[in-house]
């Protein structure tokens, strides 16, 4: 009889120490670390094609990027690498997900 009051006490006053735990994680305002999240953009407008200013020049194509609650069309343009053997990224949508475009060796 003792043995059993001895484990029933072990177990309860142990118990007394244990506490059930419980918590909830909510983030405001944070972003995420490459791009933002943006619905599908519009589709392109008409493609008009100007012939390069020179030589060593590179197309950037237009595209539409999110200004707000809608997008604006950026149009496409010639411009000059800034460094050697550098090609431009275009910006892309990916799970509703904006990337911005940038020059890449």
């Amino acid at each position: 009889m003792k043995t059993k009051l001895l484990a029933l006490l072990l177990v309860a006053g142990s118990s007394m120490f244990a506490a059930g735990h419980f918590s909830i994680g909510v983030g405001i305002g944070v972003a995420p670390a490459y791009g933002y999240y943006a619905p599908a953009p519009p589709p392109a407008p008409a493609v008009a094609y100007v012939p390069a200013p020179g030589p060593g020049y590179t197309w950037v194509g237009g595209y539409w990027y999110p200004a707000g609650p809608s997008y604006a069309w950026h149009a496409g343009y010639w411009a000059r690498p800034p460094y050697a053997r550098a090609y431009w990224v275009a910006p892309r949508y990916y799970g509703h997900r904006y990337y911005g475009g940038y020059w890449r060796r």
